[in-house]
């Protein structure tokens, strides 16, 4: 059956350039943590704070990053014209923070055993880019 109902537009998250400097040059915990306080609403930064933290071993830590950059990612979105529902492109440079943060924050909850989490967080990856979902698994 077709969906007759319009996709709602895409949502583009604006670009943060001094932020983005900041953080191509960090390369250790300490100076993404920098990054995050300096730029608290800025995705990215806690998304790499989240990667490290499980690649550390330390997946209630990387949950918490990753929570918090989710949440300020949608806080984003919505001032972005988001309704809660449609695509958010991987290909657009400045949501790949927040998708990063929805597939750690996926990873995170399966690894302290919040399998509903998990799935959850995991599906609305890939219903907000299916191509994220790939290129993050």
């Amino acid at each position: 059956m077709q969906n007759l109902m319009p996709e709602p537009p895409a949502t583009l998250l604006p670009a943060d350039a001094a932020a983005d400097k900041e953080l191509a040059a960090a390369g250790t915990e300490a100076e993404f943590k920098a990054v995050a306080a300096a730029h608290p609403a800025y995705s990215a930064a806690w998304a790499a704070l989240a990667s490290a933290a499980l690649a550390a071993g330390e997946p209630v830590t990387a949950y918490a990053y990753a929570r918090t950059g989710y949440h300020r990612g949608l806080d984003a979105l919505r001032r972005n014209g988001w309704k809660g529902h449609g695509p958010v492109p991987w290909s657009h440079p400045a949501n790949q923070g927040f998708l990063r943060c929805l597939h750690s924050l996926s990873q995170a909850a399966a690894e302290i055993g919040e399998a509903d989490e998990a799935a959850r967080c995991a599906q609305f990856l890939r219903d907000s880019d299916p191509a994220a979902a790939d290129a993050l698994s």
